[in-house]
């Protein structure tokens, strides 16, 4: 448990980035603002049947988040992720920790102090700032955008760890930039595999294997729908189509696809298995959060420091979280399902 001095400078951080948060949306160009609104609305045609090109989704996925990092750091969402509930007795950030220890630990690194790992889908830096505290050695991470991936160059000078982190724009549909045999693992929360169409895994997971060393270990916390999901369930199809926008997600992929890609890389899948506990009672306090933040917005709002389509995000926010909420707990899918695979 933290002590009394370690809450109260957490508490003094949150407040912090709530502030810059709110200051940041308030002066984002209008062009910003229109392109996020513009990427909500692509996602749920997509989610309507609209045939769309991996480009395009990408576009959509960095103007997206380049103002979602923004609203949601506000309620305490920095990290960009919700985490199964292991202590029920601690709230979101707690368990955060809990779960990134975990995906840590999978990794099984021989040497810590000397391992060079890489954040597949890094947001603000803030899972890799903390495993290079945990390790003692070495975090690079790459994030599709720009705004997100200065924060973190930021975060890791206000920390002095500019020599251990070490941040870059990249995206998934790419090659990496990074010289083969590189990494001693490579770790990723939520951020891969929701962006990937089934016949684009293989590249990816090619691309995992070419800069891992051999015998080092691909471990994650990831969205994917769970085996019970059925596309000829309308049911199913349904709560899909509500709660994907939401999670800034373009696919949904099986455990069992992602495994076949990397096997077919040249991994050997040690783990595939659900969630160890869910996510949705984390969800429900922070939509109950969003809900009670949503009097903040309207009366900044109403003194014309925040726009409207602030509100109008946050109330596509929460019914997309109340039907990730009744897709999990009918275990159609899992915002943790764990995967650990190691190069051969």
């Amino acid at each position: 448990m933290p002590c009394e001095a370690e809450v109260h400078e957490l508490n003094l951080y949150r407040i912090k980035t709530a502030f810059i948060g709110l200051k940041r949306l308030a002066t984002l160009p209008e062009e910003d603002k229109q392109a996020c609104i513009d990427a909500y609305k692509f996602f749920q045609r997509m989610q309507a049947g609209e045939k769309t090109e991996t480009e395009d989704e990408t576009k959509a996925v960095a103007d997206y988040y380049k103002v979602l990092n923004n609203m949601l750091s506000i309620f305490d969402l920095e990290k960009l992720y919700i985490p199964p509930l292991l202590n029920d007795s601690e709230g979101l950030y707690a368990n955060q920790l809990l779960c990134e220890q975990a995906v840590l630990k999978e990794l099984s690194l021989e040497a810590p102090e000397n391992s060079h790992l890489l954040d597949m889908g890094c947001g603000r830096g803030r899972i890799a700032h903390y495993f290079a505290t945990l390790t003692g050695g070495q975090v690079s991470g790459y994030n599709i955008d720009p705004n997100q991936v200065e924060n973190a160059i930021d975060w890791a000078a206000e920390c002095a760890m500019t020599d251990r982190l070490h941040f870059k724009v990249g995206d998934h549909h790419k090659p990496l930039e990074y010289e083969s045999g590189a990494f001693d693992g490579c770790f990723s929360f939520q951020a891969v595999w929701p962006f990937f169409k089934k016949e684009e895994l293989d590249a990816h997971a090619r691309e995992m294997y070419r800069v891992l060393k051999p015998g080092a270990r691909y471990s994650c916390s990831e969205y994917l729908l769970s085996p019970y999901f059925d596309w000829n369930n309308e049911e199913h199809v349904a709560l899909h189509r509500a709660f994907l926008p939401t999670l800034a997600a373009t696919q949904s992929m099986y455990p069992a696809d992602v495994c076949a890609a990397l096997e077919r890389a040249g991994f050997k899948i040690l783990i595939s298995a659900p969630s160890k506990s869910e996510a949705w009672p984390l969800c429900e306090q922070k939509r109950n959060l969003i809900f009670m933040g949503r009097r903040v917005v309207r009366g900044l709002e109403a003194i014309r420091v925040l726009p409207p389509w602030v509100e109008e995000s946050l109330d596509l926010l929460q019914t997309g979280g109340q039907a990730w909420t009744d897709a999990e707990k009918a275990k159609i899918a899992d915002l943790n399902w764990r995967i650990v695979a190691e190069r051969q």
